[in-house]
């Protein structure tokens, strides 16, 4: 079992220097990666979930946020949960993520993407709320395309996007493509993560039968698209005090990873928490 830390910055606030101790202090408990999350807009009343986002949340830019953390850690992996693929432009985007993955020497492989769920945020950038997963789909294809794609140039001809002969460098570190998750709480981002994608981020406000149907449907349209549904990792958010026996038991289910989030009222606070956890698992041995 690998075990990642979320820092999400409208709760612990946007101090670029509470972060990077946190980053540097996860890196020496020994945890996998780093996550961070995405809204590029909020605004009144704009809710899911849990309920309404008060407007005023400081969500950093996720890419940009990691590209900080890289530069201050030698280790830790960079992951997105979710990063909003349908809001940003898949060209570009394959440019910035090869960038902060050779520059962080390689550790830009947390990568995952989801759809958004709020249509103002799509309304924003100028996305028909509707086109959301079909976008998203395009998206993925296109960034392994321009990933993969040498000095000859490849070419794409879709409902979303469409080029001829473009070349992206740098390439990602040592790989061809970069791992891309997806992740959701939908059927729909189950299939989705088993016909393109390299993992599954359930979402956290599932129950347990809803999970089990999920998961079994990402490996059902991996095997039905040809790939290897044991290839297909699997990841959750996990509590803050798990115990020994339920990570045993979540592993038995096919969890690759879990991603929790320790929360604290001070930068000690959460320190001491990921101290205890990472005791606990004894992180430091791998």
């Amino acid at each position: 079992m690998k075990f990642a830390i979320s820092y999400s910055t409208p709760f612990h606030g946007t101090d670029p220097d509470r972060l990077i101790t946190f980053a540097r202090h996860a890196e020496r408990c020994g945890f996998e990666g780093l996550y961070l999350q995405d809204h590029i807009v909020l605004y009144p009343g704009a809710s899911y979930g849990a309920g309404e986002l008060p407007p005023t949340l400081p969500y950093f830019d996720p890419l940009d946020c990691l590209s900080f953390v890289a530069a201050a850690t030698q280790r830790l992996l960079l992951g997105t949960g979710v990063l909003l693929l349908p809001y940003r432009h898949p060209v570009v985007l394959a440019k910035r993520l090869a960038t902060i993955d050779v520059l962080s020497g390689g550790r830009m492989r947390l990568l995952t993407v989801g759809l958004g769920a709020l249509p103002g945020e799509a309304q924003a950038v100028g996305v028909d709320f509707r086109t959301r997963g079909r976008r998203a789909d395009e998206a993925i294809d296109v960034l392994r395309l321009l990933w993969s794609g040498g000095p000859e140039g490849v070419g794409y001809h879709g409902e979303f996007y469409d080029f001829d002969n473009l070349c992206s460098y740098p390439k990602p570190l040592g790989v061809t493509e970069l791992p891309i998750h997806v992740g959701g709480s939908s059927r729909a981002a189950a299939r989705r993560a088993g016909l393109r994608g390299n993992g599954y981020f359930a979402g956290g406000r599932l129950d347990e039968a809803e999970r089990e149907v999920q998961i079994e449907l990402a490996r059902e349209a991996a095997a039905e698209a040809g790939r290897d549904p044991a290839a297909l990792e699997y990841t959750r958010w996990g509590s803050a005090d798990p115990t020994v026996g339920e990570v045993r038991q979540l592993e038995e289910h096919g969890v690759t990873r879990i991603v929790v989030n320790l929360s604290g009222a001070t930068a000690a606070e959460q320190h001491d928490k990921m101290s205890l956890f990472a005791e606990r698992f004894d992180l430091t041995s791998d």
